[in-house]
């Protein structure tokens, strides 16, 4: 059977196709339209509907929309109470009204389609299922945690056999997630968009306002949460976009972030005397947050931790798509991966290349080329393979560069056009990861954790360290994926360090790179030494030569 699986209602609006309980493509709109998170996340917005996405996942498979056995919408209209507290008053009915029209919408988007053929999931039904039906194991524990759904902002439930039992939800007006969004918003970000910078901020700050926020937001013993109206402006002025932060700004976020840490931990430990269950599912935004999922697995009572890598609001496509495949009795196959976009021959790729008359050439040893273009200190611009589903980008759209240079963080911060205090990642051999990392789980496949680097290991590779003496991993499996990993072995052997430095190939404000035209396009306006694209290497110097 077919199921296509949609999200559109808040933001990052995706796709995703499971075929005979497989899945089989998964994709952002974002990527197609080239506007960051597909849309605003704003009520007047929800008719968007992820097109672009929807007819490629379709055109992968080789289907038609008549083809479909059902469609999955992340959100179900009916369960939305007027007047409830959390809502947006002004225009939540709008919202409402949009998703109730839905179907007659992706007809009109998917000509063919029966609007029969639409149904509504739950929100947070559907993050769940994007977690516990798509982990590498059947039976587990499931938390979900984000800004809201229809009423709720939190899921807590066990997974058996495919079939989910809800234990407990956390109606609005409380949510742990829009609680980030406000502080996000207050420290001069995009709320629904920048929330990963506040959890890079607290890393340079001490939670010295936690005894406070600890009466405001907490858990309430069985299996909820309170979050009551935080007075941010009280702890730190509120910060217009661009602004100086300063200390009690960082110590702001340290704080928050601290006590997120502490009320998911809370919520873990009741889970887990329900369930008794030794594995633990998570999905929503606020699974994103690595550290907080770090300290989940050190401190918390479950065994194992497996994340969503598209654990946000565009992981709900995928997860609506598995229920309703489980709901037709067929049970969903683990994700095999993050790689479920868009991808292209060397043939196409070549194609791309002669039709922009651009200069490449195509090395006998392409790991090795790039691995000596790394140990010279050049930043690699390496596109390979399908586009990675989720925010990370996990080395098929990635910025690469030495990690041994203290200098390359700010330089790669330079490149992307970010805010200096934005660390950058490491990608390592899985059976080297833990010779130089700690305190986290290897593998480590989807930077959905921090790790401390080994204190011999710090000044070794300076560029990946965060001012805590952290880094946020990936773990590179030969079987998995043997270019990347011969890659890291053929810079260990010119440079004794088996990581190498992995950010997403983007710029400030815009999509990763996703298809050639994008990846020329980013090297030519950012300052990268070598674009790697399929087979073929693009030299800076040959392209711009006077």
């Amino acid at each position: 059977m077919k199921f296509l699986g949609l999200n559109a209602i808040f933001h990052d609006p995706a796709a995703a196709l499971v075929v005979d309980g497989e899945v089989v493509a998964a994709a952002e709109e974002e990527r197609f339209s080239r506007r960051k998170h597909g849309k605003r996340p704003v009520p007047f917005s929800a008719w968007e509907l992820p097109e672009q996405a929807a007819a490629w996942c379709l055109a992968r498979a080789g289907l038609e929309p008549e083809d479909l056995d059902g469609v999955a919408y992340s959100y179900d209209p009916a369960l939305v109470r007027p007047g409830q507290q959390g809502l947006d008053e002004r225009w939540e009915d709008l919202r409402t009204t949009y998703a109730r029209r839905a179907p007659n919408f992706l007809a009109t988007a998917l000509p063919g389609l029966d609007p029969a053929q639409v149904r509504y999931v739950p929100h947070h039904v559907a993050h769940a299922a994007s977690a516990g039906l798509a982990a590498p194991y059947r039976d587990s524990a499931v938390l979900v945690c984000d800004g809201r759904g229809e009423a709720v902002s939190h899921l807590a439930g066990r997974y058996a056999d495919g079939e989910l039992t809800v234990l407990a939800a956390q109606e609005l007006p409380h949510s742990l997630g829009l609680m980030y969004e406000e502080v996000t918003e207050h420290l001069g970000f995009m709320r629904s968009s920048d929330e990963y910078k506040v959890m890079a901020m607290a890393s340079y700050g001490e939670p010295r306002f936690l005894g406070e926020l600890r009466e405001l937001i907490r858990a309430t013993g069985d299996g909820g949460f309170r979050v009551e109206p935080v007075d941010w402006a009280g702890y730190a002025k509120r910060l217009g976009r661009g602004e100086p932060w300063s200390e009690d700004h960082a110590d702001l976020a340290a704080s928050v972030q601290r006590r997120l840490e502490e009320v998911l931990l809370d919520l873990a430990r009741w889970l887990h005397e329900r369930t008794g269950e030794r594995r633990l599912t998570m999905a929503g935004g606020v699974a994103l947050n690595c550290v907080a999922n770090t300290r989940l697995l050190a401190e918390g009572p479950f065994e194992e931790l497996w994340v969503q890598p598209a654990a946000g609001d565009a992981g709900t496509a995928l997860g609506g798509a598995l229920h309703l495949a489980q709901a037709a009795g067929e049970p969903a196959a683990p994700m095999p991966g993050a790689d479920l976009g868009r991808g292209w021959t060397d043939e196409e790729l070549a194609a791309w290349l002669d039709a922009a008359r651009v200069p490449y050439e195509r090395p006998a040893d392409l790991a090795a080329a790039v691995a000596a273009e790394l140990a010279a200190d050049r930043i690699v611009a390496w596109f390979q393979g399908r586009s990675e589903y989720g925010p990370r980008a996990l080395g098929r759209r990635s910025l690469m560069a030495h990690p041994g240079r203290a200098a390359n963080t700010e330089r790669l911060n330079d490149v992307k056009g970010r805010e200096q205090f934005r660390p950058i990642a490491p990608m390592v051999l899985a059976e080297r990861a833990a010779d130089i990392f700690e305190r986290g789980p290897i593998p480590s496949p989807y930077m959905l954790f921090v790790h401390d680097v080994r204190p011999e290991w710090r000044d070794r590779i300076p560029a990946v360290v965060h001012v805590d003496g952290t880094a946020r991993i990936q773990t590179v499996d030969r079987a998995g994926d043997p270019l990347l990993a011969r890659m890291l072995q053929e810079f260990e052997v010119r440079t004794g360090l088996p990581v190498v430095v992995n950010t997403s190939l983007n710029t400030a404000g815009r999509p990763m790179v996703d298809d050639p035209r994008d990846a020329l396009e980013c090297f030519g306006s950012a300052p990268v030494d070598l674009l790697v694209l399929g087979p073929y290497l693009i030299h800076r110097g040959k392209v711009f030569a006077s």
